[in-house]
């Protein structure tokens, strides 16, 4: 690998792509999201009438053979086949050849949160149910977590560096923010960032009924059971979903006459170092990773006129996560508008802080804001602007985006309107 200092650090966006329970591409995704819809429906991938909670962001019609063999579809996991699928389309938004002239400056920063646990099963119960013969003998890499980077990699030649990245609810933001670093650091001048997971199964449902965690009084009405910083919010919505960007640097960009959508100005991460599930109640890691981002966007707080929140409907996170914004930024928390797109496409664990950074990404390049929707009865605790069920069309210049994810793993990014 050939190390090499940009003329100019500055990073940009220049290509996005996504699969989401409210569309796979951009034109849907972002029409969906500044209208307010919900991409929430009743589980369809497997019975949940047992279970308390029988709602998630699935992704309607997904066909893997459209972007790849049926074959290799069959001996994948379904995190790695809708992260390629990401991909491709951010590979084709941003119009980089495939057969780029320098591979080994094209690199992979991709991430996940459960990985391929579907192809795991799959395995176990094979091996169990059908003896040794019935297992696939690609069960086992399928399920490793840097399966998607290697399928990326693969399909696009990038011998530059590969990384894998798996910070629960952080991955995407956090994938997306070391990206960025790298090609500061002169170690590419390409990277296709993204993250994914797709895990709707019985257990994964279960296990967060068991901890609590997702809602349980909105099987008859999914589309309203995600409704961050509500006061009759019960839990976050799971869902499947990824999303890719491509980062350059800003002379590789011009040079080849790249459209771009922001620049990636800033990003931290930090521990909370206090609990498995719960975040620290006082939100002091939230507040140090949002501050370090901001300081190493080279800007201060009041500079941030837009916040797309982690807001995950959970009373935990959202009261933590309001608290952490107005420690941070004082009275100016009160004029900056703060919105949740989970509450439209539920929380896709890993990928969540990606999906969210295309979000970020349109709002700046649309000059329109998306609402949080499903907010109906204020949370006196809660008093800040959450964009409440109306998007809004106003120029944003400087974004924060917000991740906290389990373990007390927090990430954040800053984006910038680009205007040169």
């Amino acid at each position: 690998m050939t190390n090499r200092q940009n003329t100019n650090n500055t990073v940009v966006i220049t290509g996005i792509g996504m699969v989401t329970c409210l569309g796979s591409d951009k034109e849907t995704f972002w029409n969906s999201i500044l209208q307010g819809q919900s991409g929430i429906r009743k589980i369809t991938q497997f019975d949940s009438s047992d279970l308390p909670c029988q709602i998630a962001g699935e992704i309607p019609d997904f066909d893997p053979s459209q972007y790849m063999p049926a074959k290799e579809a069959r001996r994948i996991s379904r995190s790695s086949q809708i992260g390629l699928t990401a991909a491709i389309k951010a590979m084709d938004d941003a119009t980089l050849p495939q057969d780029n002239a320098e591979p080994e400056r094209v690199g992979v920063y991709f991430g996940t949160a459960i990985g391929g646990w579907d192809r795991g099963m799959e395995g176990v119960y094979a091996l169990r149910e059908k003896g040794l013969s019935k297992v696939n003998p690609f069960v086992l890499p399928s399920t490793l977590a840097n399966m998607p980077a290697f399928h990326v990699a693969k399909y696009f030649g990038a011998h530059g560096p590969n990384i894998t990245i798996s910070t629960a609810c952080a991955t995407g933001t956090q994938t997306v923010g070391e990206a960025a670093q790298a090609i500061r650091n002169g170690w590419a001048d390409v990277i296709i960032a993204g993250a994914t997971d797709a895990l709707i199964t019985d257990y994964i449902i279960g296990g967060f009924s068991a901890m609590r965690a997702i809602p349980t009084s909105f099987n008859d009405s999914p589309e309203q059971a995600s409704r961050p910083f509500d006061e009759k919010r019960e839990g976050f919505v799971y869902s499947e979903g990824s999303a890719c960007l491509i980062l350059e640097s800003l002379d590789h960009a011009k040079n080849r006459g790249a459209m771009i959508y922001a620049e990636v100005a800033g990003y931290a991460s930090s521990s909370d170092a206090f609990h498995i599930a719960a975040p620290d109640p006082g939100g002091e890691g939230a507040v140090r990773a949002m501050n370090l981002a901001i300081q190493n966007a080279g800007i201060h707080p009041g500079e941030i006129d837009y916040i797309n929140a982690h807001g995950t409907s959970t009373p935990a996170n959202d009261a933590t996560e309001t608290a952490a914004i107005k420690k941070l930024f004082g009275d100016h928390a009160y004029q900056i508008p703060i919105s949740s797109t989970k509450s439209m496409v539920g929380h896709a664990m890993g990928a969540s802080g990606a999906i969210e950074a295309i979000a970020c990404a349109l709002t700046l390049h649309n000059s329109a804001i998306h609402p949080t929707i499903n907010y109906e009865t204020p949370d006196p605790e809660l008093d800040l602007d959450y964009v409440p069920n109306e998007s809004r069309q106003v120029k944003v210049n400087t974004i924060l985006s917000n991740s906290f994810g389990l373990g007390g793993q927090n990430a954040c990014l800053v984006l910038k309107r680009w205007e040169h």
